[in-house]
């Protein structure tokens, strides 16, 4: 619904401008250029044209009774009360219940450490939406995932203000398989979380390379007074197009044709494995699933979750990853 959305912006602009003492009676071209400045950067007329306004002040009358009036000296704009607001205009009860589910979803987030920060302004929101509401409370009717804290929240901030400031940082490090902590200085470049946990990309400068580091691992973070050397080709997003999860790394996507049962198909359609997957096949019984990926781990766990359900068909190094996976897990059951 963007239109509706550029709409509501709209009014809000036009009611900033209708309150602005300094700049009194603002004219109908005045408010569209306003518009489009705010909403794409220009005042060509391309985007938003004077009829537009015309409906925007219409509506703004006739469905948040602003007092709009025009001036009959220079054909601007006022409001008859100078103390309205549109902003003051009660909500809908539609517009409530969707704020209420919003609130829901960021008090589930009070108690991880980096929120905490933000737990004053969660508190008045939410003082502020229970006012005059007499429901019964939300969580007697939805149930939202918990946001279990593994550890290492509490460095997101250093770790945030390292990025931001461009310097280095130093902590210890103790990896899953060495389980031993040793010490790393990185230049830190992103934050990405997955499944509940938080993960720090980096540049180390020894290595030359791009470093994954779990929070929850790490130990006595240190922000360094040293310039962070950054990769000039870095892009987060570019980074993570091709993959599942958190693992990433330099190497060419490639084409995963997945088979999979009439079931699981339904739950593959609607919970795509990646932004890339499409649908090449659909029969009664199976259904054929294209991807364009680098194939890392928490792909492979995503497909062994459907165990029997789904065969890979290419490409054959995966399909033989996945027959090897299936046979320690039968020979663990055979004794």
């Amino acid at each position: 619904m963007p239109h509706i959305k550029n709409a509501l912006i709209r009014y809000r602009i036009i009611d900033r401008m209708l309150r602005n003492k300094y700049k009194p009676y603002p004219s109908k071209e005045a408010l569209r250029a306003a518009c489009e400045e705010s909403l794409f950067g220009s005042e060509s007329g391309t985007h938003i044209c004077a009829s537009t306004i015309e409906k925007d002040l219409f509506t703004m009358k006739m469905e948040h009774d602003a007092p709009i009036k025009k001036k009959k000296k220079n054909g601007g704009y006022f409001y008859e009360d100078p103390d309205f607001s549109i902003n003051d205009v009660p909500l809908s009860e539609d517009e409530l219940s969707s704020i209420r589910f919003a609130v829901s979803t960021l008090q589930q987030f009070r108690e991880v450490p980096f929120f905490q920060q933000f737990g004053l302004a969660i508190d008045k929101i939410v003082d502020r939406v229970a006012v005059g509401d007499q429901s019964q409370e939300l969580s007697k009717f939805i149930q939202f995932e918990a946001a279990v804290s593994t550890g290492g929240n509490e460095y997101l901030p250093t770790l945030l203000e390292g990025i931001q400031a461009k310097k280095r940082v130093w902590f210890m490090y103790t990896s899953f398989q060495q389980q031993q902590a040793k010490p790393r200085k990185v230049s830190p470049l992103f934050l990405k979380e997955y499944r509940n946990r938080w993960y720090l990309i980096s540049y180390d400068v020894q290595k030359q390379d791009i470093m994954t580091f779990a929070l929850d691992r790490m130990s006595e973070l240190q922000l360094l007074d040293e310039a962070a050397q950054i990769p000039s080709d870095f892009d987060a997003t570019a980074y993570f197009r091709d993959a599942v999860g958190i693992t990433a790394f330099k190497g060419e996507a490639l084409r995963i044709v997945l088979k999979a049962d009439a079931v699981a198909a339904r739950y593959i359609e609607t919970q795509a494995f990646h932004a890339s997957q499409k649908l090449l096949e659909k029969q009664t019984d199976f259904s054929l699933f294209e991807l364009r990926i680098l194939i890392t781990e928490e792909f492979i766990r995503n497909l062994l979750g459907y165990a029997g359900e789904v065969e890979v068909l290419e490409p054959a190094s995966l399909r033989l990853t996945l027959k090897e996976r299936g046979q320690a897990l039968l020979n663990r059951y055979q004794s």
